[in-house]
């Protein structure tokens, strides 16, 4: 044992032998260590410079733009600090600027580079004083041997007091300290006042506390006063609390409020949602450039003196936190859009709407749960809303962008875009909730149909637009068999009438025994035919132009008179110098029935039968057999010598070869048809054979309106649900960028080229919706939720330009300006999805206003009310419209030339300092509120 415990001791000797060889005299403590370690940093970032700290890990400050900053570990013992040092790339800027983009320390000692040296704690701050003390003064010696004149600060007391410490070697005969600390509450009355700041700062460098009243002080100062508007919302929360105990008295019949007004109430978006003002208030920094002070009262004077009189207005619009927000949480068209865009993918699971009614078809409980509809008295008003009410004329072209018809929706204005716009706020835009309003709606529609009642927001004349969605071609269709069927009615009366005319003639003229053919008169007219004025409104005046035709409508009737065979029916005139070939009269052009209508379905059938039928021409014709029949019967009614050949030099010219004698007025015109027409066992001649003479009037309709109507309503009560879908999407998306394409932007073209662009997207990414190219669980239902987000964005930028323009439109420039820098602030996401989008830092303008814009901003401050000015008894003066300013900053300075007796010295060190040269020996850094005062002082000393 005694062996063993020598050995280790011997070993344990020759360690402490070796330790002993290796004594480092200049590096004796850890304290010289710690000293050493900065020194080598400090020479290291001063050798590298700002480019090659760029590339070594540099990190750019997020306020600035020409701000970095670099760090690094020290230990001194078991204590671990970190250094940071704070440079810029362009150090020529000018502290006096009220540059906002400076860091905190720069503005509140003017300097520029500097280090900033903190314990690696959870307060981040030296909280002992000798410490505090000790850390300093080795950052001062480690600067003083690499000869860095580098300001070095450490943070000190409570992290809430934002205090620090600070020193720095001028490179002279000069050291200045620095020191930093804040008043969070209870700040003193005297300091809330010009006058009291003004005498706190001399009494740091007055010998006597007398002297600030007796002596005159040179003293240089710099102001910047930041005004805030009043939120918005604190504005209607106020109106909502001072209309509360009269909320019963206040409201409308309908559950509205008459004093209730939102920002957006002239927005074209207001009638399906309101918006949150994207612009909360603004912020408005009014500074003073330097002047000289001399006593108190000059400054007691200066805090009476109006913002107007300041020298720059610079402005900085409050933007609301959801305007770039990625959480998807606000309300509008795109976010409406997207719920129908997952109804859609939902709607291959059922093959009819109602079958999305029943509770039993929605499968999971939770699903159930997020698929409840709205109570009765909701679906009422929406139905009421889409049929009783509204404009039953409307105006297809209002709101219509050049692009929005390469979309093949509804107009806006129509009933079935309507009906897809209230869908998406009806309920949660589940496909229950759309099944239901839908199978309300078609109900609806039915009882139109079947009461003959005009169909609102539906044009019951004209031809169907085949540009449109089916549906939307549908219920105009549906409009025109109304109005058909409401005209034959009209008619049946009018027989009726006519027959009880004709009882009480027969009746009169018993009893009279006069002027008994006023019966024959009367029962005449009672087979229904009409006057020619009634028949242009149902039936087409000519194939031929009207502008060919000589005549007027008395003409017409001369010329019929004139025919000496029989009288012509239905003559709209002749048609320029041709005659018959049978005879030397006039051919006159019919007034003929209008084709009959047809859907974009129908003319699709009909070409795929012509298809399958192989021969297009003759079973074209066969299908136009009912029209080109009422053609032929009708030119027989005005013509009554006309042959085949008459009406086909008519109706089809082209089918006609002459040899140009017609065009010498020779009687018969000399042709013959063409080989088309000639043919053996040709349909029209056939046709023609067959037809019958009758006028248009007198001739069945081509449009059967009962059969037509019935047939529709048919497509609306058994669509397909993912067809309903579809549709609907693509007039919802049409519907919704009209509605946003009505926002009055001014003149902002960034916003002409942002909707431009929606359009074309909105055009390539629907369009095989409207091919029905889209099936179930197809990359396509992506693509549209993609297009939600791309109409997201341009929502939010409209929203914003609505609001800039609707408050500065007295100063287009100012809201031009903003909106100019926002949009390029907000462009890098607008590529992205909500879910992707990640704003690096807040969006921060700061413009400078001209003097006539000046008005414009004042008048956004109106004057407080008595709630709101309640600290007046503390106000800091310098009123703007009764608004005192929520921050004011101060830099006080007191600047000595070289002959003053307290720095006078001739040389030191071999530096020679200029007896004329100005150094500014105090400075005093102001910023506060009347519940928050912060003060930072620094003094030129000569050491």
């Amino acid at each position: 044992m005694a062996s063993t415990s020598k050995a280790n001791l011997t070993e344990d000797d020759e360690e402490e032998e070796e330790i002993e060889h290796f004594d480092d005299f200049t590096l004796a403590s850890s304290w010289e260590r710690f000293i050493s370690e900065i020194e080598a940093t400090c020479r290291q970032w001063s050798a590298d410079g700002p480019k090659n700290l760029l590339e070594k890990g540099a990190v750019h400050l997020d306020y600035s733009n020409k701000m970095y900053r670099i760090k690094s570990e020290l230990k001194d013992a078991t204590k671990i600090y970190s250094m940071e040092y704070y440079f810029g790339i362009d150090n020529n800027g000018n502290i006096s600027d009220w540059n906002c983009t400076l860091h905190d320390l720069q503005l509140c000692f003017g300097v520029k580079e500097f280090l900033v040296i903190s314990p690696q704690s959870a307060s981040g701050v030296v909280l002992d004083a000798p410490e505090s003390s000790k850390l300093l003064s080795a950052v001062a010696i480690a600067l003083s041997n690499c000869s860095c004149l580098w300001p070095a600060f450490v943070p000190v007391h409570d992290p809430s007091r934002k205090a620090f410490i600070g020193i720095q070697n001028m490179g002279t005969i000069f050291t200045r300290r620095f020191e930093a600390d804040r008043i969070g509450s209870q700040v003193p009355v005297k300091f809330m006042h010009l006058e009291g700041l003004y005498e706190l700062f001399v009494s740091k460098f007055a010998y006597w506390t007398s002297d600030h009243l007796t002596h005159l002080f040179k003293v240089y100062l710099m102001m910047k006063l930041t005004y805030r508007t009043l939120p918005n919302d604190d504005e209607n929360d106020g109106i909502q609390d001072a209309d509360a105990e009269n909320a019963e008295s206040e409201k409308m019949p309908d559950g509205g409020n008459h004093n209730r007004k939102h920002w957006d109430d002239d927005c074209p978006w207001s009638e399906w949602y309101s918006a949150e003002d994207p612009v909360k208030g603004f912020d408005l920094v009014t500074t003073w450039s330097e002047k000289v002070i001399e006593s108190s009262l000059e400054m007691a004077e200066m805090e009476n003196a109006s913002p107007h009189e300041a020298e720059k207005w610079i402005l900085t619009p409050n933007l609301s936190p959801n305007l770039d927000s990625s959480k998807g949480d606000r309300i509008g068209f795109a976010s409406q859009l997207q719920l129908l865009v997952s109804a859609l993918d939902m709607s291959f699971e059922a093959q009819f709407m109602e079958d999305f009614v029943s509770d039993e078809n929605l499968g999971s409980d939770n699903l159930k749960s997020s698929m409840v509809i709205p109570p009765p008295t909701v679906l009422d008003r929406v139905l009421k809303d889409l049929l009783l009410e509204g404009r039953q004329f409307p105006d297809f072209a209002k709101g219509k962008h050049k692009r929005s018809q390469a979309i093949k929706g509804a107009p806006l204005e129509s009933l079935f875009a309507q009906f897809c716009l209230h869908s998406l706020w009806f309920g949660n835009c589940s496909i229950r909730a759309i099944a239901v309003l839908w199978v309300e709606f078609v109900r609806e529609i039915r009882w139109y149909w079947e009461e003959s009642q005009p169909l609102p927001k539906m044009p019951a004349h004209g031809s169907i637009d085949l540009a449109t969605c089916l549906i939307n071609q549908k219920l105009q269709m549906l409009a025109i068999c109304i109005e058909k069927k409401r005209e034959l009615n009209e008619e049946f009366q009018d027989c009726l009438g006519s027959n009880d005319d004709v009882f009480a003639h027969m009746e009169e003229d018993i009893q009279v025994g006069e002027e008994s053919t006023s019966f024959l008169t009367q029962s005449q007219d009672f087979d229904g035919k009409r006057d020619s004025p009634l028949i242009l409104e149902g039936f087409n005046e000519s194939r031929t132009s009207i502008s060919k035709f000589s005549t007027n409508s008395q003409d017409v009737y001369s010329a019929d008179k004139s025919t000496s065979d029989s009288k012509r029916r239905g003559s709209a005139g002749p048609v320029g110098s041709m005659k018959l070939l049978n005879s030397c009269q006039s051919l006159h052009a019919p007034f003929t029935q209008n084709a009959p209508l047809m859907t974009e379905d129908m003319h699709e059938e009909r070409l795929r039968a012509v298809e399958a039928f192989g021969d297009s021409f003759n079973f074209s014709a066969q299908l136009e057999r009912e029209t080109l029949s009422s053609d032929m019967s009708a030119f027989k009614a005005a013509n009554s010598d006309a042959a085949f050949e008459d009406f086909i030099r008519w109706h089809s010219p082209g089918d006609w070869e002459n040899d140009g004698s017609e065009a010498n007025d020779e009687w018969p015109p000399r042709g013959k048809l063409s080989q088309r027409m000639s043919g053996p066992g040709n349909s029209w001649r056939k046709i023609w054979n067959d037809a019958p003479s009758l006028p248009a009037y007198e001739q069945k309709p081509l449009l059967d309106p009962n059969r037509g109507g019935e047939k529709i309503l048919h497509y609306l009560e058994t669509v397909r649900p993912h067809q309903l879908l579809e549709q609907m999407v693509c007039t919802a998306f049409r519907a919704s960028a009209d509605t946003l394409h009505q926002t009055n932007f001014g003149s902002l073209k960034q916003m002409t080229t942002k909707m431009d662009q929606l359009y074309h997207t909105m055009a390539s990414t629907l369009r095989p919706l409207q091919a029905n190219l889209l099936s179930g669980n197809s990359e396509k239902i992506g693509d549209l939720k993609r297009l939600c987000v791309a109409l997201e964005h341009v929502e939010k930028l409209l929203t914003l330009a609505a609001s800039l323009r609707h408050k500065f439109i007295q100063a287009p420039r100012v809201y031009e300006a903003i909106f100019s820098d926002y949009y390029d602030f907000y462009l890098p996401n607008m590529g992205k999805g909500s879910a992707d989008v990640d704003i690096q830092k807040e969006f921060d303008l700061k413009l400078q206003l001209k003097m006539n814009e000046r008005q414009v901003v004042s008048n956004m401050f109106t004057p407080p009310t008595a709630n709101q000015s309640w600290r007046k008894v503390l106000s800091m003066g310098n009123l703007l419209n009764g608004h005192e300013p929520i921050l004011r900053q101060i830099v006080f300075s007191k600047r000595d030339s070289g002959s003053d007796c307290h720095y006078a010295v001739s040389t030191r060190g071999g530096l020679h300092m200029d007896d004329q040269q100005e150094i500014e020996t105090y400075r005093m850094y102001v910023c506060g509120t009347s519940n928050d005062l912060r003060v930072a002082l620094c003094v030129t000393s000569y050491d």
